[in-house]
């Protein structure tokens, strides 16, 4: 199994030892650009023409929660690839 097809698994499995760059690396795959707060903020919006936002603070642990947005986000992806 190659490293990509491990981090896609922690994902999907929601594992808790996920870091922000796995999540941002995942994110700009799909076509995602991470855009910081101007306020020096620890938090980072990932963006994508026709698809929702989603912002994720920069911490360790990430949250169960930003996991599954990126999950859903990778569940997505690969559906919507599977179609084409």
């Amino acid at each position: 199994m190659s490293k990509w097809e491990k981090l896609l698994q922690k994902i999907l499995t929601l594992s808790k030892d996920l870091r922000f760059e796995e999540l941002r690396k995942v994110l700009e795959s799909y076509g995602y650009t991470m855009q910081s707060h101007r306020s020096g903020s620890s938090h980072y919006t990932f963006r994508k023409r026709g698809c929702s936002s989603i912002t994720i603070p920069k911490h360790s642990p990430i949250k169960r929660v930003y996991v599954e947005l990126v999950r859903d986000i990778v569940e997505n992806e690969v559906l919507s690839n599977e179609e084409h």
